[in-house]
């Protein structure tokens, strides 16, 4: 797979074979890897604010390694989790190893330690994507979903990052902004390409929220625009889109769609049979454990019902094409998919 088709969610889900049973055929070419699970804020969305899924860990230098070198046809990695990156001292060192070998490598952050001390790195390090969570157009709105007030230090130092990039002459990593579409939060996405603009970043996404049904705090029915959207946050939507157009900044959803079909489940009967991604990545916890995805530790609580491995105590291969897998990818292509996927739609983030 080339490195175009990883960069683009459309030519990378287009990529995965169609013929898909319990086995995979072939080897991931995408890791996840939650490089800590340690943050720095208490975000309202997030399961880890509510819960101890795992002993607060940072991902070793060997189990990295380790995880890493059994991938040889590795094409993409995503170096995040349910952790804040920019807390692990071995960040830019994880990056570098992955690029010397020609992965396209990103992460998340929350923006708060993204201190002018780490522009240069953050370059160096041959970094693809800077994805900044930033989730509200103004500080009040901000406090109550990420649980601190951070919002003015966070605008502040991405605008200081866009511009050293402007004077090095560089366009490396791509930035973006995210913002969670919660009720609390969508009707601010004009404001918050506004923003964007004024920021220099060129790129903002809509993010679908995940909940279960008892909820992790605004991750919760009430909270979710998923088949819920109203008249006036479409408009608000709609608004964005176009107000984008105008100030050069693209507004995208997570994953292979538009911001608004991100929040609409599409027709058909079983949407979560279409997903591709136990059969073409792997996700693995600071501490080595192998869930099916990404989305898995905000569907669902717990992480016992749907562990698929340990990379501590096992190889990938044999994780890869082991009992737990092969009953993952047989539930999914069911009916009765696995718990996390009952909710999941036909397209989601990379």
């Amino acid at each position: 797979m080339n490195n175009a088709a990883i960069k683009d969610p459309r030519r990378y889900f287009e990529a995965i074979a169609a013929d898909r049973t319990e086995r995979a055929e072939s080897p991931p070419v995408c890791l996840y890897l939650e490089v800590t699970n340690r943050c720095n804020l208490l975000c309202e969305t997030c399961p880890r604010t509510f819960e101890t899924l795992e002993p607060p860990a940072d991902m070793s230098w060997s189990l990295f390694t380790r995880i890493v070198d059994q991938v040889p046809s590795l094409a993409r990695a995503v170096l995040h989790g349910v952790g804040e990156p920019m807390l692990v001292r071995d960040l830019p060192r994880m990056i570098r190893y992955l690029k010397e070998r020609g992965v396209y490598v990103l992460f998340n952050t929350n923006g708060t330690l993204l201190h002018p001390r780490k522009f240069p790195w953050l370059v160096d390090s041959g970094l693809d994507e800077l994805r900044v969570s930033l989730d509200a157009a103004d500080a009040p709105t901000y406090a109550k979903v990420r649980g601190k007030d951070f919002f003015q230090r966070i605008v502040r130092d991405v605008g200081r990052f866009t511009a050293y990039q402007r004077e090095q002459g560089i366009e490396h990593p791509r930035v973006s902004l995210w913002l969670t579409g919660l009720r609390e939060t969508v009707r601010q996405l004009p404001d918050f390409v506004r923003l964007a603009a004024e920021l220099g970043v060129c790129e903002v996404y809509l993010q679908r929220i995940v909940f279960d049904e008892q909820g992790f705090g605004m991750a919760r029915a009430g909270s979710s625009l998923f088949e819920r959207t109203r008249a006036e946050e479409q408009a608000a939507i709609d608004e964005a889109v176009a107000l984008g157009g105008s100030l050069g900044v693209r507004l995208d959803a997570s994953g292979a769609t538009e911001p608004g079909l991100s929040l609409k489940r599409q027709q058909e009967k079983n949407p979560w049979s279409t997903c591709r991604r136990p059969w073409s990545l792997m996700y693995f916890t600071a501490n080595g454990r192998a869930l099916p995805c990404c989305i898995a530790p905000f569907s669902a609580r717990g992480y016992d019902s749907y562990t698929l491995g340990d990379a501590t105590q096992s190889t990938l291969a044999e994780i890869w094409n082991g009992p737990a897998y092969q009953e993952f990818r047989a539930a999914l292509l069911s009916d009765k998919p696995p718990k996390p996927c009952e909710g999941c739609g036909l397209r989601w983030s990379l």
